[in-house]
């Protein structure tokens, strides 16, 4: 059973300056991080890079620089999707024309097509016309609010072979296993939320065999080698490291009860706010997110920095080689208020 897709694939940030453009310096030097940290390849302007606020020459732009950057030492994979399969073709069609051979299409968000929908009028058009390439499609309800079907996937797969993958976001076990089923065994299945990535890869009736990662945007050695320890059945590795990640894994999505002047309300802080955040703190290029995403609460740092000082005291292996490769001092900037400044809203 070949696996086109498997181990650890960094859903990439896209770094930004304080004025809000593209930092393209810094999108280097993270690509160089994660290619020294292991990782299988790299997502291109997924959600985590901001797909949603980005102009199609800027994701251009971005993936290109990105296969560029990686120089052939990993994947490149281009987040081409989007709710309008005409931009979706054209955006294919010019990192094809960069040299990209890999592509992830997510559900088309907010107008919601059906699963019959999205297998013929979105995904099988891009399947068709650019056979050569290999498409994943990203099912993740809980943003886009619409969802592709098991059963659509499967028939896509049948007729088009090179939609060869899924990224699983569901988070519904029995979808993936449905999925399985009815995909066979020569398909991959990645795991599309880090917290789930564990309990996909040792069932034996999903067997996901890696993951797109938001964690391993700081952390690509750890969550390579988790993957690569599930992969090869070593057990206690891949337990250990699990343990290890687990903070990291927590805070993809923060959510904090806040105060307002008409009561408690609750805030959550999606991806990539939080790993944005992170990333700021621990010294690494991110820069802010565009509106609207914005802040985090003060609640919210306070969440991060639990989960991150855990990581670092207990297991600081995670984290280390951010300090060697960006010239930081993490025990410094994790306890010290002033990397704080600017990251979190002054009140409600």
């Amino acid at each position: 059973m070949v696996k086109l897709f498997s181990g650890c694939y960094t859903a990439l940030i896209t770094p930004l300056t304080r004025n809000l453009e593209v930092d393209y310096e810094g999108l280097e030097k993270l690509v160089n991080f994660q290619m020294e940290g292991g990782v299988s390849g790299i997502v291109a302007i997924g959600t985590s890079g901001e797909s949603p606020t980005l102009t199609w020459n800027e994701h251009n732009l971005v993936i290109e620089k990105v296969y560029e950057y990686s120089a052939g030492r990993g994947t490149t994979i281009a987040g081409t999707g989007s709710n309008n399969t005409r931009e979706t073709l054209r955006g294919t069609e010019h990192a094809v024309e960069a040299g990209i051979e890999n592509f992830l299409l997510v559900d088309p968000y907010y107008n919601g097509p059906s699963s019959l929908e999205i297998r013929r009028e979105y995904i099988a058009p891009v399947a068709k016309r650019f056979p050569q390439i290999k498409i994943i499609p990203y099912i993740i309800p809980g943003r886009s609010g619409t969802q592709l079907l098991p059963q659509d996937l499967a028939i896509l797969h049948s007729q088009h072979p090179n939609v060869a993958a899924v990224k699983e976001a569901t988070g519904d076990l029995d979808n993936m296993r449905l999925t399985r089923k009815l995909c066979g065994p020569n398909f991959d299945i990645l795991s599309g939320d880090d917290d789930k990535t564990y309990e996909m890869m040792r069932s034996s009736d999903i067997k996901a065999s890696g993951v797109v990662s938001v964690a391993s945007n700081v952390a690509p050695r750890a969550v390579s080698e988790f993957t690569k320890a599930i992969l090869e059945g070593n057990t206690t590795t891949a337990e250990k490291l699990a343990a290890a990640l687990k903070p990291l894994f927590q805070i993809v999505t923060v959510k904090t009860e806040e105060e307002t002047p008409h009561g408690i309300t609750s805030c959550k802080a999606r991806n990539p706010l939080p790993y944005k955040t992170l990333m700021n703190i621990l010294g690494m290029p991110a820069g802010p997110c565009r509106p609207p995403l914005g802040k985090m609460t003060r609640k919210g740092v306070a969440t991060i920095l639990d989960s991150v000082r855990k990581v670092y005291e207990n297991n600081p292996e995670v984290l280390t080689p951010i300090a060697a490769f960006f010239e930081v001092d993490l025990q410094e900037r994790l306890n010290q208020e002033r990397h704080l400044e600017g990251l979190h809203y002054g009140e409600y």
